[in-house]
């Protein structure tokens, strides 16, 4: 009996929103939750670091729907512009001034409190009181707006986060201290109220610093296109558009020294280019005539005629592009696990309260002195101790990882470094210094006036390896001969006279390698080879990567050869021409095996893999996505910095846990005298603050670290 084939699944369409307000990991769970629920859309997945939500849904459902639907969840949001104007805003600004103003009016209002400490009554009191009322309530206000709005936007949705019952012990602490001031009360709890909103400042602050330093722009990679393209119309003109308006088809005139602004196919011309960028090989790659060449790589000699075969999302660049999102949205679910903390968090806080305030009331307190225990409890149970376990201990590692020349961008990277067993180092810019340089023996065996002249050749020209040769020669203190009639010519080299005879720089015939020819008129020529160098150190940090109990081995775009060579010198298995999709398949594989995956890299062409990996490292040398993609970037040439980093890392993992340890605990002894009412609302906030002093104080024994 035949069966009737099914009807073809209609097409899906993904719409990427932006949400400046998105936060935290309970922000996070609301907008995946809710927009999964809207009719049409099949899945909507955060990128949290980049304040992103990708939206899959059927093509009948447009952004529109899908900025009301999440306006609906109580956050503003927008489609991606193609092209941002600029970096996403800043996490950490919007929160200095309330952190700024919560803390200059918790010290003057605990100044004042002084005088009450030491005994003052009656008028004298109530005066103190009411000068606290009137710098604490205006700041707490302010300060505390950052809670009240999270908590009302939650409270608006039927639901709960962690702000409310921060929220709500602040409102009860601030109204029954202004209740004990209109009464003449003893005591009044401004002072502590400030403290508390001083310190969850002061954590959320240290966390959103974290996310500026991992927060990378998609779009970044995107620039590193030229802007546009030089384009030869049909009829012989030529006009300039910019890179949204080619189309396949288009033939681009591309000058030596400019980058291409889509990927296309040699028609007329012949030139070296620099394929960095995408492939990570340091070696300029010739091209000519029926060639494929990609957007963002640097024509380096002669003009050359490119029929464009794709542009603006359908090149190269932006494939790579789009990996590294999907990459940075699959590592953005490691803040599930905060998520469920946070909704356990708010409902077990408001159960204490509520016994408490219940239980009192029933063994006949009276509804003041309940409600004062009940407030006691929110207070001594607000999550400062454990907001700020995580964040400082990041904060100190990473600033004396710094003084090592370390710049740590994400701070969780820190917890997954410290977890690492696998390591994937790309060749070209990682292993070795990623540039070409000339022979040190050659350099040295050449006469003063052989190097004079070299020198001044080579300082007109902008070819990477004159640039090279210049930078040796000038390390020799060479100096450079003066010379005449000195011309580049595109594709041969620099040529000129000197004190009469016809000197050149120019290109050889090799089969392989690459070098440079010196030519003075009446003399034998010199080949002066170019190679790169491992980096300082490679041998002894691969050692002690193994002695950490992590086994390194190379993945690079590179070609077979050249992989081998740095391979047999290092000791190490190696894997050449893996493209950027090549290096995400062999991390997924390794994470399948349930190996902690630490990639190594410095090209666009490794910005997916960077993102995707358990961790990721960049030299300070890398492109400027790379850069943005990793976790973490190393200044100097040196790569003993990689066991320094997973040295620091698994000191600063066992710090956070002595942190959770010290924080529960004290909520184990604290929670307990507040419900049997042996706690005032001011020793429940002085003892909360006492718990963060005890966590930084912990944290700051990781100035260590990198000893």
């Amino acid at each position: 009996m035949s069966s009737r084939p099914r009807p073809a699944a209609p097409p899906e369409a993904e719409t990427v929103l932006t949400v400046p307000a998105m936060h935290c990991a309970g922000c996070m769970a609301k907008i995946e939750r809710g927009l999964a629920a809207v009719p049409g859309v099949t899945e909507a997945r955060v990128n949290l670091t980049a304040r992103q939500v990708a939206v899959r849904h059927a093509p009948a459902l447009g952004p529109r729907e899908l900025v009301d639907a999440l306006a609906g969840l109580g956050f503003a949001g927008q489609p991606r512009a193609e092209q941002a104007a600029g970096p996403p805003p800043s996490a950490v600004r919007p929160l200095l001034a309330p952190l700024a103003v919560a803390g200059f009016a918790a010290m003057n209002v605990m100044l004042l409190s002084v005088s009450i400490w030491s005994g003052a009554e009656g008028a004298t009191r109530d005066l103190f009181h009411w000068l606290s009322a009137l710098i604490g309530v205006p700041a707490i206000l302010y300060a505390g707006r950052v809670f009240f709005d999270s908590a009302w936007g939650a409270l608006r949705q039927g639901r709960t986060n962690m702000d409310v019952p921060i929220s709500i012990g602040v409102i009860l602490a601030t109204a029954l201290s202004l209740y004990e001031t209109a009464t003449h009360g003893e005591h009044a709890w401004f002072d502590g109220t400030l403290m508390l909103l001083m310190f969850l400042l002061a954590g959320r602050a240290l966390d959103a610093a974290m996310r500026d330093r991992a927060r990378a722009g998609i779009d970044a990679l995107l620039r590193q296109a030229a802007s546009g393209a030089t384009v030869v119309e049909p009829n012989g003109t030529v006009t300039w558009r910019a890179a949204r308006e080619l189309a396949p088809g288009m033939v681009m005139r591309v000058p030596a020294g400019e980058r291409l602004a889509a990927d296309g196919e040699i028609l007329r011309g012949d030139s070296r280019f620099d394929n960095a960028l995408l492939t990570g090989e340091s070696t300029p790659v010739g091209a000519g005539p029926g060639a494929a060449v990609h957007a963002g790589c640097l024509n380096l000699e002669a003009a050359v005629d490119v029929r464009v075969t794709a542009a603006g999302q359908g090149t190269a660049l932006a494939e790579i592009a789009r990996l590294m999102g999907v990459a940075g949205q699959e590592r953005s679910r490691y803040v599930r696990i905060a998520d469920r903390a946070s909704r356990l968090y708010a409902p077990a806080v408001h159960t204490l309260a509520a016994l408490s305030l219940a239980g009192w009331l029933i063994a006949g307190a009276g509804l003041h002195e309940s409600l004062k225990i009940a407030i006691a409890v929110l207070i001594i149970t607000c999550p400062c101790a454990l907001g700020l376990a995580v964040p400082v201990a990041q904060v100190v590692a990473s600033g004396a990882l710094m003084r090592r020349g370390v710049m740590v961008k994400d701070g969780s990277a820190l917890e997954r470094l410290a977890r690492i067993d696998r390591a994937l180092l790309d060749k070209t810019g990682t292993l070795t210094m990623g540039r070409p340089l000339p022979d040190p023996a050659v350099l040295a065996g050449l006469g003063a006036e052989e190097a004079s002249v070299a020198l001044a050749l080579a300082s007109h020209s902008s070819h990477p390896l004159s640039r090279a040769l210049v930078e040796a020669l000038a390390a020799r203190h060479v100096a450079a001969a003066v010379l005449t009639d000195v011309a580049e010519e595109p594709g041969q080299g620099v040529r000129g006279c000197w004190n009469g005879a016809a000197v050149a720089l120019r290109r050889p015939h090799l089969a392989s390698g690459i070098a440079t020819t010196l030519d003075i008129a009446g003399r034998p020529a010199w080949l002066i080879p170019f190679a790169d160098r491992l980096r300082p150190d490679a041998l002894a940090a691969i050692a002690e990567l193994r002695r950490l109990g992590i086994e390194p081995s190379i993945l690079s775009g590179d070609n077979p050869a050249a992989v081998a060579e740095v391979a047999r010198l290092v000791g190490l298995t190696g894997e050449a021409r893996a493209n950027p999709s090549a290096k995400l398949d062999a991390i997924a594989r390794l994470q399948r095996g349930e190996r902690r995956v630490l990639m190594v890299g410095d090209g666009l062409n490794d910005g997916p893999a960077l993102a995707a990996a358990d961790a990721s490292v960049a030299p300070g040398t890398a492109s400027d996505v790379g850069r943005q993609a990793a976790d973490c970037v190393f200044l100097g040439d040196s790569l003993s910095a990689l066991p320094v980093m997973v040295r620091a890392a698994r000191r600063t993992i066992a710090v956070v846990k002595q942190n959770f340890v010290l924080a529960i605990g004290y909520n184990a002894l604290a929670v307990p005298l507040a419900m049997a009412g042996r706690v005032t609302p001011l020793i429940a906030a002085a003892a909360m603050s006492t718990s963060s002093l005890i966590v930084i104080a912990n944290s700051l024994r990781l100035a260590r670290c990198t000893r």
